[in-house]
């Protein structure tokens, strides 16, 4: 089943935008599985269902991070995340720039915005963004990469609603991209979409689309 679903999937991306499995409850057999038909990036949201699975798994596959993270859980982390992306606060970055020294490691980041109207989604606002990055305490991090943003989009079945909220992350990524990354290649990521909107996102510009309901179940 999983082979079937995930290769449907797989068809309507295109090749400029990544595909994140989301295998969070999934067990380690559903994955393997998905990895048999070509699939090495998979996201998780609870860091001890990523710990456990971990060792379990191939060691190509590229592990994302896709939910809310605590600061004292990113240390068991640190040493093979491929892409964190839920940073939503300076201290976030600070202790993954210090579990990514600590393990020799520059780990990448999106920064995640709050673009929906839900008031129960993370993320932040482009003046908190801005606020940090504009810091000397950001600039002293050398072992973090942030490599674009991420976002939400609301939870309803108006689609207009949703392109509005997708085309307000990209203005994000746009202004960010424009006043604070525009010589590093890196920042070219916008991480937006997932199994009912991914289409909607993609046509918005999203380079990562996170997909897991509609492989896995």
């Amino acid at each position: 089943m999983v082979k079937d679903k995930l290769a449907f999937i797989q068809n309507q991306i295109p090749e400029n935008v990544t595909l994140v499995a989301v295998s969070k409850t999934q067990p380690v057999s559903a994955i393997q599985e998905a990895y048999d038909n070509r699939q090495r990036v998979f996201g998780e949201n609870k860091v001890q269902e990523l710990v456990d699975k971990f060792p379990l798994l191939p060691k190509d596959i590229k592990w994302h991070i896709i939910g809310h993270l605590q600061t004292n859980k990113v240390k068991y982390i640190a040493p093979f995340v491929s892409l964190i992306h839920s940073v939503d606060s300076l201290k976030l970055l600070q202790e993954i720039n210090k579990q990514a020294l600590n393990n020799s490691r520059i780990i990448n980041c999106l920064l995640q915005f709050h673009v929906a109207q839900e008031e129960t989604k993370f993320g932040l606002s482009l003046e908190e963004a801005k606020e940090f990055l504009d810091s000397i305490d950001f600039a002293l991090l050398k072992n973090i990469r942030v490599v674009g943003i991420m976002g939400m989009a609301s939870f309803t079945k108006d689609t207009n609603q949703v392109r509005n909220e997708f085309q307000t992350l990209k203005n994000i990524f746009n202004q960010l991209k424009t006043e604070y990354f525009p010589a590093e290649n890196s920042f070219k990521e916008i991480s937006m979409g997932m199994s009912g909107d991914f289409q909607i996102a993609i046509e918005e510009g999203s380079t990562i689309v996170r997909v897991g309901s509609s492989i896995f179940n």
